[in-house]
């Protein structure tokens, strides 16, 4: 079994999430779209995979909008199509942040700015527990997605909707991959200061996310075991997620 993990930028590693889908049986194979020279100029061609050779594929964030065709329309666009093809193939998809507005947008929701940003451990409301639990998940991000048709919503929260599951799409609005390096990195490029214009402390951010560390990771392990099992389905018994 082979897992394809789409990282948009060189700034967002899986962490728990590949480390999981590895425990769990599958060779993961990772490909970025914009590499770090084209970070600052980000609208560049991509060549994505064929989705066939994949048994599943993980569509990670990135910094940039879900919604910005002019910055990174060259490989955003294209990417929506690829979503599609996947979808039509029948190959299991998990959409992380930007992965998972993607998701929405590419099969006829949107995706726009949100009133403000969500930044930080936040528990959320859901009513799949074991397949999307109530957190508190990490959150970073300044878009929202809107449901597309035929979707079914099984998390959100008073600012935002957190997770929802299309045929053996599954969406989530937070980060279940992100480890205090993964953060440092992100301070390191630019969200420090993000995270002060937020009016919030990025050291006791940083210590909130070392705390919570072993227990994000085993909240992350369970987020990837139940999408495997109930959206990809285990091998040989295959089970697809409710749907309306």
């Amino acid at each position: 079994m082979r897992v394809l993990f789409l990282q948009h930028d060189h700034l967002s590693p899986a962490g728990p999430v590949a480390e999981r889908f590895a425990h769990r049986g599958y060779e993961v194979v990772d490909r970025v779209v914009v590499a770090p020279e084209h970070f600052h100029d980000p609208n560049i061609p991509f060549e994505f995979p064929d989705p066939r050779d994949f048994d599943a594929l993980v569509v990670m964030g990135a910094p940039w909008g879900a919604w910005d065709d002019e910055t990174i329309g060259n490989w955003l666009l294209p990417e929506m199509d690829w979503l599609r093809r996947a979808d039509e193939l029948d190959v299991p998809i998990l959409g992380i942040c930007f992965g998972g507005q993607l998701l929405a947008r590419a099969h006829g929701g949107s995706v726009a700015r949100s009133p403000r940003p969500q930044i930080g451990w936040t528990p959320i409301w859901t009513q799949e527990p074991d397949l999307v639990g109530p957190g508190p998940w990490f959150q970073w991000h300044f878009d929202r997605w809107q449901l597309p048709p035929g979707a079914h919503e099984i998390a959100r929260d008073s600012l935002a909707s957190q997770a929802f599951t299309l045929r053996r799409n599954l969406a989530v609005q937070f980060h279940p991959e992100l480890t205090a390096a993964g953060l440092q990195g992100w301070f390191n490029n630019g969200g420090r200061s993000q995270v002060e214009a937020d009016g919030q402390d990025p050291d006791i951010l940083y210590q909130h996310t070392l705390a919570e560390g072993e227990d994000a990771a085993l909240r992350a392990q369970s987020l990837v075991d139940a999408f495997i099992d109930r959206i990809a389905g285990a091998p040989g018994a295959r089970t697809l997620a409710s749907t309306p």
